[in-house]
């Protein structure tokens, strides 16, 4: 049987007080929760824009079914511990289900230009020895691809730093892995980029609907 490429998209159930925390100082539990759904379904929107077969790998388990209906895809239980045995959880079971390679994403970039996520992908195709980095502007990365199984690959970062690019690119070159980089893009993880996503949407009208909405009623 032929591997087939995908998007993972890994999302966590839009429920006040469990989604994006970080933003409930400026939003509140229940508005940061309603933000975290907004992101969910422009990016699966962007993820059909870009053309590329998508599954979510959903959190907590028992949250499968809610957000298969929300972005249209497919879903499978992320597994439990930090984001590195998530990660690594997530490639080891869409290999299983006979995908390769697969490019992890997450919600945190709705106003994404589907380009990037093509290109992150097909990156992916042309270089299956490679570990695959889309960087993101905190220091970490808004997408992750392999095509094959690293064991390791994920273990001793420190997750939520500035450092995270920069660790897990030590740790590649430390298993002999070489590095491919997507393009650039950034997170919207902290209140203070809420001015800056303000600031995307106002100069395109057509992106990002659902985020529009929630900010709009936003203080």
């Amino acid at each position: 049987m032929t591997a087939r490429p995908v998007v993972g998209l890994m999302a966590k159930a839009p429920c006040p007080g469990f989604a994006k925390t970080r933003l409930i100082p400026a939003l509140g539990d229940a508005g940061a929760a309603a933000l975290a759904k907004a992101f969910i379904a422009d990016t699966a929107a962007l993820l059909r824009r870009a053309g590329v077969a998508s599954v979510v790998i959903a959190t907590p388990p028992e949250a499968v079914e809610l957000l298969s209906a929300l972005t249209g895809f497919p879903a499978i239980p992320q597994r439990e511990g930090d984001l590195g045995a998530r990660l690594a959880g997530a490639f080891a079971d869409l290999f299983a289900c006979g995908h390769a390679p697969a490019l992890l994403v997450g919600t945190d970039s709705p106003t994404q230009p589907p380009g990037h996520v093509a290109e992150a992908l097909a990156l992916c195709v042309a270089h299956p020895e490679a570990l695959v980095l889309g960087p993101a502007e905190d220091g970490g990365y808004w997408c992750v691809g392999l095509s094959r199984p690293v064991p390791g690959i994920f273990e001793g970062i420190a997750w939520g730093t500035g450092s995270v690019l920069a660790e897990t690119r030590a740790q590649a070159a430390r298993l002999g892995v070489p590095v491919m980089f997507g393009p650039r893009w950034h997170d919207v993880d902290e209140p203070g980029d809420l001015a800056g996503l303000r600031r995307e949407l106002a100069d395109d009208p057509a992106l990002a609907p659902h985020t529009r909405a929630v900010l709009r009623r936003a203080p």
